[in-house]
């Protein structure tokens, strides 16, 4: 990827973080991902007061690609608030694994803008997985 994209990518998630709607934690999470075309898809994380029914920004983003049509995902970029890099939660990267394979670039922003690029493998290294039904 180059380092347009790249920007582009970063700050697209970044955009996304500020459409959070986090009322009741204040933890402000923004997502995008690369499909395989080249198209940057964005999500943030929407909560609910029955907590399990909240949507992650990155499975915001994912589905977001999947209603349009797109099933290959190449990178992507998470953001939030917090000082520290956060990586996708498990649920997050399950639905990931759907999608992108270990090769994937996660890149990791902190809310001072500084990044840090890590291969999906790295963070899910053993995705659990069915069998695709074939047609």
């Amino acid at each position: 990827m180059n380092k347009h994209l790249r920007d582009q990518l970063i700050q697209r998630a970044v955009d996304a973080k500020k459409t959070s709607y986090s009322p009741y934690s204040k933890f402000r999470v923004g997502a995008s991902i690369l499909t395989s075309d080249g198209e940057i898809f964005s999500g943030c994380n929407v909560e609910n007061a029955s907590y399990g029914l909240a949507i992650c920004a990155e499975r915001n983003a994912v589905f977001q690609a999947a209603f349009a049509g797109k099933r290959k995902i190449v990178a992507v970029a998470v953001t939030s608030d917090e000082k520290a890099f956060i990586t996708p939660c498990g649920a997050c990267r399950q639905v990931l694994s759907e999608f992108a394979d270990g090769n994937a670039e996660i890149i990791l922003v902190s809310a001072a803008g500084k990044t840090k690029s890590v291969k999906f493998k790295k963070i899910f290294p053993t995705p659990p997985a069915l069998e695709k039904l074939k047609k």
